[in-house]
This record gives structure tokens, C-alpha cells and sequence, in this order.
């Protein structure tokens, strides 16, 4: 009867949670359905448990040309956006290939791909892009 009680309180505890994560962050364009949605990736922490964050400088990985050069031998399918692709860009969930940056280029965590002939580095939660390499 004791576990019954714990698992209730728990799984009442964890619903403000959920709701919270998905209606904070500033609302930004999803081009998979041409509304908007709220990206949880930009309001910050969340109860202790932190969530990426892009450097201070504005660059995610250590060495730019290296890794640019690096992407393009991968010969990824380049993704046709319609818009120019900028940071905030939201990518979608599908026709686009992201693969995980390799630790010697720095940003664990983040993925990379693709768009309009330029590589760029997504926050995978959101799809959100959060550096385009020159």
C-alpha cells in the first residue's frame, strides 16, 4: 500500500515537470508544420538539470576550418532549406541527416549536418541550429 502511495505522489510530482518543459522557451518557426512551437532548449536550466549551452563566443567547435573541411569529405547530402539558415533555425525531424560531432572538434553532445551547401551544428533535442560554420 506504501509503494502505491510513493508511485502516485511521484508520477503527480513529475506532470508540473512535463508540462513546464514544453511550454517555456521563446516561440520559434517548426518548418515541419509551418506553425510554431516553444523552444525548452533556450529557457535555461530546468530544476537542476542543465541543459547545453552554447559558449559565450558563439562557437561550438575548437577549430573551425578543420572541422568544415572534415564535414564536407563525409559527402553528407546537402538539405535544401528554403529560408537562409541562421542560428535559431529549427530543422526538421526528417530529410535531414544529423550524425554526432566528434569529440576531437569539441561540442559533446550536439550533432551536425548539412544545409544549403553550409555545415551546420544542431541541438538534437530541438533540431535547433546553434552554429553555422563558415
Amino acid at each position: 500500500m506504501m509503494i502505491k502511495h510513493i508511485l502516485i505522489a511521484t508520477a503527480l510530482a513529475a506532470l508540473p515537470a512535463t508540462a513546464f518543459a514544453q511550454t517555456t522557451g521563446p516561440l520559434i518557426r517548426d518548418p515541419a508544420t509551418g506553425g510554431v512551437m516553444h523552444d525548452p532548449a533556450l529557457a535555461g536550466p530546468m530544476f537542476g538539470s542543465p541543459m547545453m549551452t552554447e559558449p559565450a563566443q558563439n562557437t561550438m567547435v575548437t577549430d573551425e576550418p578543420a572541422f568544415r573541411n572534415y564535414v564536407m569529405a563525409q559527402h553528407i547530402r546537402s538539405y535544401r532549406y528554403r529560408e537562409p539558415v541562421e542560428v535559431g533555425t529549427v530543422l526538421p525531424a526528417r530529410g535531414v541527416m544529423y550524425r554526432a560531432v566528434p569529440t576531437e572538434y569539441g561540442a559533446p553532445g550536439y550533432r551536425y549536418t548539412v544545409v544549403n551547401d553550409e555545415a551546420v551544428i544542431v541541438e538534437p533535442r530541438t533540431r535547433r541550429v546553434v552554429e553555422v560554420i563558415e
